[in-house]
């Protein structure tokens, strides 16, 4: 028995839990606040697709519904898929290696529409490890019968979403009232199934119901629905990113048919709230922090808390236990690096910092606190967390889902993890920024990084200009370079169509991207057309951007807002070409095709020169040291040897250094006295930092010149291969 039940309904990720309860999870310990937590979206996932899930899907079916050969195939197909089920979805929890070796043999998978893609790919994996390739043939059986349910049992049904088009934009909540007065769908039955079973064994109070995505949304209606109707004694709150961004002007009452609460932004202080005025009767005053209730049948939005929300260094760490760790599936649904570290394998999740550090871009939401109260949490506590989450759940593996992470952050961080000899694997969104030098990559790559993503958005400096971006297409290169040579893997968010851009600014952008891809300096990237949000700086101010918006009465949701741009061009029509051309980059094909061979109208050509990239990579060597600096030694110490050197009657004592790094060596030859000087730096600098000013100061008191030695050819050597500057 506990006082609250934190849901996440249907659907988010199917590898991972999304991490929004595990966070409230852990704050609520640090108040001992008892609480269980369930990932209903995974639990309906592995119940519908079982063996005894799949026999009652099909036996549900009549022969008269397949309308298409490929259902039919499906459907004629039907005992090897419930035969096969069970072990490939072992296989995709990692509890079952070897069957990979008979997925990638052939003829153990049944195989409908979604297999024609191979003809297409069968390349682009073909270098990929077997687990890696059987993931992928394992994740098309799996599309396949997804197809199937969406075809003949629940239109409704998506991996990582369910009647998502009915939390889109919905300034009315009349289409999702009518669809909630239905007879309960296919999933519906087995979500509130699971749910019954979970409150009767943990008879809460009070339950929260997260909604991070519109994917989400029904669901949660759909399961607030069924306590009221059977639990009318727990009461209901929903909170987390759908509300947070969405409900911030709602009215209609009808909402609260389902729910007794809404709490916006961060939940930690309105849950406590919450609690004492649901768990505590003994209280007098009832307060609350940012939320909406049902008062004399309206809605109303209570604040009248005097506390202040609780600092980052006073949440806790996130609590994943209760959760079904090693139950998630990890998948490969395309050949897209980046995307694959979102759907395969398992990561605990965490943030550096609350809000994000620049907090100007103009398409963000920087109205809103997730964006603009910024507060970053110490180095150590945030390492400290770290621990605690592998000590519990067993992973080392770290998605830091920060807005952008900070550069300085970032540093500190990866120097703890060094200095405790932590072995992570790690990623996480920054902004290309200066900050990111060859040196700060290295030392990233070398505590764990695998990975980063950040927004290149219009790959034109006036529109990154008017964006407020605070980068420049230079920079970005030269940032991305430093990332790939460190041997971190590059995401780039693309984005057309912004207010004003012209069509040679959305070719020009293009051939920017064809440039950065054929150099290597990303490897991944998306295009995504530009959406108004209400909360931005677009939003909030349209004109200012020539933009035309669709006024619409706001009774519900309130974000994605329709808008016409003043410019009159039609951006759809680029989304296909865009998108193509960006399938190919990424496979590192197709460099040489003219730009106009990706769509289907003319186009103007590019008036960005071909080498403006390389170019933009080309660092020039730096000769100054910056006062400021401070130098770590991320290598191991050197084997020396000792010798005499003799010349013209004179002799001197040398040292030979060798460096055995881990994938190759590096030797140097000094001045013994010299030598031996750097051997005690580089042993007081191990993993650890120190003023770079200092180090210098040093070497003056026993020598001469520090500058003419710092940039000798022997330092430059080890500059190459682990002695840093920060």
């Amino acid at each position: 028995m506990k006082n609250l039940l934190l849901i996440t309904p249907p659907f988010t990720q199917l590898n991972t839990p999304y991490p929004a309860t595990a966070y409230i999870k852990g704050f609520l310990n640090t108040k001992s606040i008892s609480a269980f937590q369930m990932d209903l979206g995974i639990e309906v996932i592995l119940e519908l697709f079982s063996k005894t899930g799949l026999q009652q899907i099909f036996d549900s079916v009549e022969q008269s519904e397949l309308t298409t050969e490929n259902l039919q195939r499906i459907y004629s197909l039907r005992a090897d898929y419930i035969n096969t089920i069970d072990a490939v979805i072992a296989f995709l929890q990692g509890n079952n290696p070897t069957l990979a070796r008979q997925i990638c043999s052939g003829n153990f998978l049944p195989e409908a529409f979604r297999f024609n893609q191979l003809d297409d790919m069968e390349w682009a994996f073909g270098n990929m490890g077997m687990q890696d390739k059987a993931k992928h043939l394992a994740t098309l059986y799996l599309e396949d019968l997804s197809d199937f349910i969406v075809e003949c049992v629940d239109e409704n049904f998506g991996f990582s979403r369910y009647a998502e088009r009915l939390g889109r934009s919905a300034n009315s909540f009349d289409e999702m009232y009518a669809e909630l007065q239905n007879e309960t769908t296919y999933i519906d039955k087995i979500t509130l199934k699971i749910l019954e079973e979970r409150i009767k064994e943990v008879q809460p109070k009070l339950v929260l119901i997260s909604v991070p995505f519109p994917g989400n949304l029904y669901s949660a209606f759909r399961s607030a629905q069924f306590i009221k109707a059977n639990f009318p004694e727990i009461k209901i709150s929903m909170g987390g990113g759908f509300p947070n961004t969405e409900l911030r002007s709602l009215k209609d009452t009808r909402v609260f048919e389902f729910l007794d609460f809404i709490t916006l932004d961060d939940g930690e202080l309105p849950v406590e709230l919450l609690f004492e005025a649901v768990c505590q009767t003994e209280r007098v005053e009832v307060q609350f922090k940012r939320t909406f209730l049902l008062e004399n049948n309206e809605v109303v939005y209570k604040n009248n808390t005097t506390k202040h929300d609780y600092k980052q260094s006073e949440v806790g760490t996130p609590d994943y236990s209760d959760l079904l760790l090693d139950k998630y599936i990890s998948v490969i649904e395309i050949a897209n690096p980046m995307h694959s570290l979102w759907s395969d394998g398992r990561w605990n999740k965490l943030t550096m910092a609350h809000g994000c550090y620049w907090g100007k871009c103009t398409f963000c939401d920087i109205s809103l606190d997730y964006i603009k109260i910024y507060e970053p949490i110490a180095a150590k506590t945030l390492v400290d967390r770290m621990e605690e989450m592998i000590a519990q759940t067993g992973e080392t593996g770290f998605h830091f889902v920060d807005e952008a992470a900070p550069p300085a952050l970032m540093r500190e961080v990866a120097l703890e993890i060094l200095n405790r000899k932590l072995v992570v694997t790690w990623w996480t969104n920054i902004r290309f920024e200066k900050s990111f030098t060859q040196d700060l990559c290295l030392l990233l790559k070398a505590s764990g990084c695998i990975a980063v993503s950040g927004g290149l958005e219009v790959a034109s400096d006036r529109l990154l200009k008017l964006i407020d971006k605070g980068v420049t297409v230079e920079q970005v290169a030269k940032v991305t370079h430093h990332f790939t040579e460190s041997g971190i893997m590059v995401h780039a968010y693309l984005m057309y169509g912004y207010p004003t851009q012209t069509i040679q600014e959305t070719i020009d952008s293009l051939e920017m991207v064809r440039q950065l891809f054929e150099l290597g300096v990303i490897q991944s990237g998306f295009w995504h057309q530009f959406a108004m949000t209400a909360h931005s700086p677009v939003g909030l101010n349209p004109e200012e951007f020539g933009v035309i918006p669709q006024q619409n009465d706001i009774t519900f949701a309130n974000n994605d807002i329709q808008f016409t741009d003043k410019t009159g061009i039609n951006h759809d029509k680029f989304s296909f070409g865009l998108k193509k051309s960006l399938f190919n980059y990424m496979h590192g094909i197709c460099f040489d095709y003219d730009l106009q061979d990706w769509f289907e109208f003319k186009i103007p050509k590019t008036k960005i020169q071909h080498n403006f990239i390389e170019n933009a990579i080309l660092d020039s060597d730096n000769f100054s040291l910056k006062p400021t600096a401070k130098i770590i030694w991320i290598g191991n110490q050197p084997i020396v040897e000792h010798f005499t050197k003799s010349k013209k009657g004179n002799s001197w004592e040398m040292s030979k250094l060798m460096f055995h790094m881990k994938s190759d060596s590096v030797e140097i030859t000094l001045e013994r006295d010299k030598a031996e000087w750097l051997i005690s730096v580089l042993q007081s600098v191990s993993n650890k930092s120190e003023a770079l000013k200092n180090i210098k100061q040093d070497f003056e008191t026993h020598f001469e010149d520090f500058e003419l030695f710092w940039f000798s050819k022997p330092i430059k050597t080890l500059r190459d291969t682990g002695l840093l500057i920060l």
